[in-house]
């Protein structure tokens, strides 16, 4: 059963929420299969249907809009009630869903999410990657992780690892047949591998040095999302890439990929752990914030 013990009600109000028994069963960490059986249940024993059902879409009929609107308010309150429970426990138990792009959640696994794991051995964690911004509200999510400035000003924000000092790579293949740039102005004459924020944007590469600040739209033909795609074409020759000095150190020793402009790099961004700024939050994430802000204190006090 899920959290309340109201499997079915859960269930219904999820693909209400989501529109897609898929999206809905992911969500309630069930398999589709089991979620779907549980509407289909509550349908018969109610003897009404409550979703309109196509190849492609799922929709709430007139009675299950009605039954949705007169339950689902009751359903949260039992749900508070499940965890105001769970607040006196020793250890918090349920399940943390977390929305991260790939990279962070590389960042964050070690050192937070196993950590939280070993000390919350009743609690699940599920961490969904995306490069696309999401509304963690809307699907479900307790929390995620983006880089600081990308964070929704009515979200709760708090620090996760240290600031990222970013490099500017190409492999040898790439600079056998060019210079290497001196400026960042030079970049504009070179082919740069484009990325893509979360939010849509396309990321401008930033530079300082001394009293100098750079911020270049570089030109590129491939325009990425994804960290790991990012490098994979610097190391094949496609062009420039600027991308976290963690990420790439071990391709700069080892000559798979050369560093430029390295006095103009900047320690440039923290990733931040963003939640929704409710009065009432869950056991698990109450304890999931609460690391967070221990490993913060310890790092500004220098302890490992």
């Amino acid at each position: 059963m899920h959290k309340s013990g109201l499997t079915e009600l859960e269930a219904i109000i999820a693909v209400a929420r989501r529109g897609s028994f898929r999206a809905a069963a992911h969500e309630l960490g069930m398999s589709p299969t089991a979620l779907s059986n549980a509407v289909a249940a509550l349908e018969k024993r109610l003897d009404v249907r409550l979703f309109n059902r196509t190849t492609r879409s799922v929709s709430l009929t007139e009675a299950g809009d009605r039954f949705i609107a007169r339950i689902a308010p009751a359903v949260s309150e039992i749900d508070q009630a499940v965890e105001n429970i769970n607040a006196h426990r020793n250890t918090p138990v349920g399940r943390l869903r977390i929305n991260s792009f790939a990279l962070a959640a590389r960042v964050v696994l070690k050192p937070i999410i196993l950590e939280y794991m070993r000390r919350y051995p009743d609690m699940k964690v599920d961490i969904v990657t995306e490069g696309r911004f999401v509304d963690i509200v809307a699907e479900g999510f307790d929390g995620g992780f983006r880089l600081t400035e990308e964070v929704p000003r009515d979200m709760i924000a708090v620090p996760a690892g240290p600031e990222m000092s970013f490099a500017v790579v190409g492999a040898p293949s790439y600079f056998a047949a060019r210079e290497r740039p001196q400026t960042p102005d030079d970049l504009l004459n070179h082919e740069c591998i484009r990325s893509r924020l979360g939010s849509g944007a396309i990321y401008h590469w930033d530079f300082r040095y001394k009293d100098k600040i750079r911020s270049i739209d570089v030109p590129g033909q491939l325009c990425l999302d994804e960290g790991e795609l990012l490098l994979q074409a610097a190391r094949a020759g496609a062009g420039l890439a600027n991308l976290p000095l963690w990420l790439v150190e071990d391709d700069i020793r080892t000559g798979r990929l050369i560093r430029v402009l390295e006095e103009w790099s900047i320690s440039y961004s923290r990733l931040a752990f963003y939640y929704p700024s409710r009065k009432n939050i869950s056991a698990g994430l109450r304890a999931f914030v609460s690391l967070l802000r221990e490993i913060e204190a310890k790092s500004r006090h220098g302890k490992p």
